[in-house]
């Protein structure tokens, strides 16, 4: 009796759909506030930054991409972290280097934490309700336009991969001919 609970348990956990995101608010870099109830109906890559790190050249790609498919809707949040001890010491430190570095102009939020008690409510969300923490700078993670994760990915994993940039264009609106 125990196993056909347990298999029909398991059966239906299965076919829930994933946790819905929830509101959140980051502080950005510009100063104001970043909403993801913006996000709404627009798929969103959330890539937890850092300046001094082998993957911080992930930044050129990071704006590639945005560029690319910004006017199809896509958002590209880069979430600078020092949670591995490679950022900069200040939010302006980190918007003047990648402005200058990179000529960043996506969405940035000031530094912030992504792992463990002080991560930002976005990234407890990540860990509690899909089981998602970031194991390093420029992990990834595409939220779709329902507010569902639908994919991860992490440092190794260019941004303009196949592996992401395909889920992407699945989700983005028709191009404007």
């Amino acid at each position: 009796m125990f196993r056909i609970f347990a298999a029909l348990a398991i059966a239906l956990a299965s076919t829930l759909p994933a946790a819905a995101l929830e509101r959140f608010t980051f502080p950005s870099i510009d100063g104001g506030t970043i909403d993801s109830a913006e996000w709404e109906g627009r798929p969103v890559l959330v890539v937890n930054t850092a300046s001094r790190c082998a993957f911080t050249p992930q930044y050129d790609a990071l704006q590639a991409l945005y560029d690319r498919y910004r006017d199809r809707g896509l958002i590209v949040l880069a979430v600078p972290s020092n949670d591995f001890r490679q950022e900069l010491s200040s939010d302006e430190a980190v918007k003047d280097y990648c402005e200058m570095t990179f000529g960043l102009d996506l969405p940035m939020t000031t530094i912030t934490s992504v792992r463990g008690e002080a991560a930002h409510p976005f990234y407890r969300w990540l860990a509690e309700a899909e089981g998602v923490e970031p194991g390093w700078n420029f992990h990834k993670v595409l939220i779709g336009p329902d507010g569902a994760l639908a994919g991860s990915w992490g440092s190794v994993t260019e941004p303009l991969s196949s592996a992401i940039t395909g889920p992407i264009e699945a989700m983005l609106r028709p191009a404007r001919g």
